[in-house]
């Protein structure tokens, strides 16, 4: 199996991560109170928040010349940024006044201990009733503790090059209905195109990470009958028709050969190649992504490709056979907390806000291809002008789902991510991957906190 060798090698990772953090910083040195540290992730064609927070400290300690903002850029991915925060969070010294956090990890960082609970300091501030309700539910913890505020949220769907479709004979603009249409799609462009152009891409295995899990599975997931996590009985569900036909699609796009080989699918950088390469180089016709992709395209881009717009469009995911509302998203989003070693709360929390004032949060909008949450930003004309698909992207929002925002879901995740990858590289049924996931799941939450969906 595939799981050892990765596994080994994440924790070799973990321990490199941990010598540079005891290298770097403050090298276990008193903190200073007048100084607000930053962690925050700089990752392949994610450079949107490295812009903000470099405008940030210049206009801060411009304004506050007593003041120190200190960036810690940290380019990983994401399982091994989280890795890296909760390291630096294992130390007074060396922890962060704020941090950029995935939203989803915020249950388990506040049972942990890492963050302050920012209710008071939100309340009395005088923007806080610009933010919808969908900000404060992603950031607040099952206690009903805020521990952050949001930059913005996102929707999934399917990016495709109309040049391609249309070439293969698809009608335009393409509105699938169901599964067998994005497939069908897909094998349209393969029969066109032979292997000059991958048809589909799902993120699906480990090295992917989240976005195997959030945008391949749970994007699948979402579209059938069944569900992750069944909040009327506040359990698990260990198995369901629609978890076996979620892996029988994936299944499907690697034995037809409709996506990436699986040595490209297992590149733990295929988010940056796909979308900064594969796209604009003809390589690509489809794929299961967010509308962050455009931050790939844009003119701050790394590789800008100005004519993005002539070749690109963007439409939903259908459910599995059309049910429901036959469409279907998933959400997600990022978020500033404040660390719970902050050394000076209330100098943070104006950093904090300075971050997320209404010009910063258009320019992250647009960056980073973000819906906001913010009702001053969503309307916008700086940002309606510069982001061409927002009405699009904004449809989605009344069909998406999250993730089930529990301290246990990262290692669901991963279980996810392993089941995927078995069926993906031909090592077990999606039956067979179903029912490991189902054991693996009662060792993470317990027999008594899980279902069978019934």
């Amino acid at each position: 199996m595939r799981g050892t060798p990765r596994k080994t090698t994440r924790a070799a990772a973990a321990a490199a991560l941990l010598a540079l953090i005891a290298a770097g910083c403050s090298s276990g040195e008193a903190r200073d109170a007048d100084t607000v540290r930053i962690a925050y992730q700089k990752f392949g064609t994610f450079i949107a928040m490295d812009s903000l927070m470099r405008k940030v400290k210049e206009e801060f300690e411009a304004d506050n010349p007593d003041v120190t903002v200190e960036l810690n850029a940290i380019e990983a991915q994401a399982e091994d940024y989280q890795t890296q925060v909760n390291l630096m969070n294992g130390s007074a010294s060396e922890a962060p006044d704020l941090i950029y956090q995935d939203t989803f990890t915020i249950n388990q960082d506040a049972d942990a201990g890492y963050l302050m609970p920012l209710d008071d300091h939100f309340d009395a501030w005088e923007d806080a009733e610009r933010f919808n309700e969908q900000e404060a539910e992603a950031v607040t913890s099952l206690d009903g503790t805020r521990y952050g505020v949001m930059l913005g949220t996102d929707v999934r769907g399917l990016w495709y090059r109309t040049d391609f479709l249309e070439q293969a004979g698809v009608e335009l603009p393409w509105e699938p209905a169901t599964w067998d249409e994005v497939l069908d799609t897909a094998r349209a462009v393969r029969e066109e195109f032979g292997d000059e152009v991958v048809p589909l891409n799902v993120y699906s295995g480990t090295p992917a990470g989240e976005a195997a899990s959030l945008q391949g599975f749970q994007m699948l997931l979402r579209g059938t009958d069944d569900s992750l996590f069944d909040e009327s009985s506040e359990q698990w569900v260990s198995s369901s028709t629609g978890f076996t036909e979620s892996l029988e699609f994936v299944r499907t796009v690697f034995d037809e050969d409709l996506t990436l080989a699986p040595q490209d699918a297992l590149d733990a950088n295929i988010g940056t190649v796909n979308n900064e390469e594969r796209f604009p180089g003809g390589e690509m016709a489809i794929s299961l992504e967010g509308p962050w992709a455009t931050q790939s395209w844009i003119e701050d881009a790394n590789r800008p490709w100005p004519e993005w717009e002539d070749h690109m469009e963007f439409t939903p995911m259908p459910t599995r056979d059309g049910q429901g509302a036959g469409v279907s998203s998933m959400s997600g989003g990022w978020a500033l907390s404040m660390g719970a070693h902050a050394t000076d709360p209330d100098l943070a929390w104006r950093v904090m806000t300075h971050a997320l004032n209404q010009e910063n949060a258009v320019k992250f909008a647009v960056e980073g291809g973000q819906i906001p949450v913010r009702s001053d930003v969503a309307e916008d004309p700086g940002f309606l002008e510069a982001a061409p698909k927002a009405e699009r992207f904004a449809e989605l929002v009344d069909v998406t789902g999250f993730r089930p925002a529990y301290s246990e879901y990262p290692r669901v995740s991963l279980a996810i991510q392993e089941a995927m990858e078995v069926v993906m590289l031909g090592e077990a049924t999606p039956e067979e991957a179903a029912e490991l996931y189902a054991r693996e799941l009662e060792s993470i939450v317990g027999p008594d906190n899980v279902t069978d969906g019934s």
